[in-house]
């Protein structure tokens, strides 16, 4: 369960007779998150916030981690979700009994194994800023800050609560959306502000970041056919050093290591959650090799495929 006295005053909190709906995922090494949906009563009466929480321990590292908590409210809760209620579409302002106003509780909690990525390419920095030191953990104190919520935060939010993916496709397209969240969250705490300005020219057309965008979607629809910048680009229309320039400046990550860190965050939940083989894993993932993708995978988790399946 999600601490959401963290969140709001105890005289709010809801209880466990107001819960609708939960998901989690526990798989190690990896994000692990909850999300949990609450009937709304007619005393919770709070603006939507944000928490972000650093935590470290010189004694104990395994503990190391940076968690988001976000408490959303004045949701529509339908039991019939994109379907066919009548009422939802022949009236759509009418009171339904099937329609509940809730409050939403999202917490995602990042290992530092996940967090290296983010730091500088895993490179050596020689004057660490104050966002260098938290993502490798070496700045000494744990600390929460109340995150603002930016119109990015709120946008990949949204469709985190509301998609109708399930099964691999959920998991694909939640890991995407936490690791978009997460450089956002960064972003909105740093510069809390919800207009995001570009230096570069051709960002300012949005057009373009159209394009970007669309580029993102096709990585997370072909996580299991290894595409190259230079196909994309021509998939998006967009010339390929704006795609990769343009790319960066708004994910926050490179078009390689976004589409690397997909497909082994997807790996894992095939290994981990779907008890599959390492053989059918490399298959499904479109390596060539078994040797190839065990490469890949130690190389971004840091441990063999096989070792992830004794844990």
């Amino acid at each position: 369960m999600i601490e959401l006295e963290h969140i709001l005053p105890s005289a709010q909190l809801p209880t466990a007779k107001d819960l609708i709906e939960e998901k989690e995922r526990k798989m190690p090494g990896t994000v692990q998150y909850s999300f949990q949906r609450f009937r709304k009563s007619r005393e919770c009466n709070f603006d939507d916030v944000g928490l972000l929480s650093y935590y470290f321990s010189p004694e104990a590292s395994q503990s190391n981690r940076i968690e988001l908590k976000f408490c959303i409210a004045g949701n529509i809760y339908c039991s019939h979700p994109g379907a066919t209620c009548s009422n939802c579409m022949i009236h759509p302002s009418k009171n339904c009994s099937e329609k509940i106003e809730s409050i939403d509780f999202l917490s995602f909690s990042f290992p530092p194994a996940f967090l290296q990525h983010f730091s500088s390419n895993g490179t050596k920095v020689n004057h660490p800023n104050f966002l260098e030191k938290v993502l490798r953990f070496k700045h000494k104190n744990s600390f929460t800050r109340t995150l603002p919520l930016c119109g990015k935060i709120r946008n990949v939010l949204e469709p985190l609560l509301n998609h109708n993916f399930t099964d691999a496709l959920e998991n694909v397209f939640v890991n995407a959306q936490i690791q978009v969240l997460f450089l956002y969250s960064l972003d909105c705490m740093l510069k809390p502000k919800d207009e995001q300005e570009f230096t570069c020219k051709f960002l300012a057309s949005e057009e373009s970041r159209a394009s970007i965008a669309r580029a993102r979607e096709i990585l997370i629809d072909r996580i299991s056919e290894p595409i190259t910048i230079r196909d994309l680009s021509k998939m998006v229309a967009i010339n390929e050093c704006y795609l990769k320039k343009g790319f960066k400046i708004i994910f926050g990550t490179t078009i390689f290591d976004f589409y690397q860190s997909q497909r082994m965050e997807h790996a894992k939940y095939l290994l981990y959650e779907k008890g599959m083989s390492v053989t059918d894993v490399s298959s499904i993932l479109g390596y060539s090799s078994i040797s190839h993708f065990s490469t890949a995978f130690k190389k971004f988790t840091g441990i063999k495929p096989c070792e992830l399946l004794l844990r």
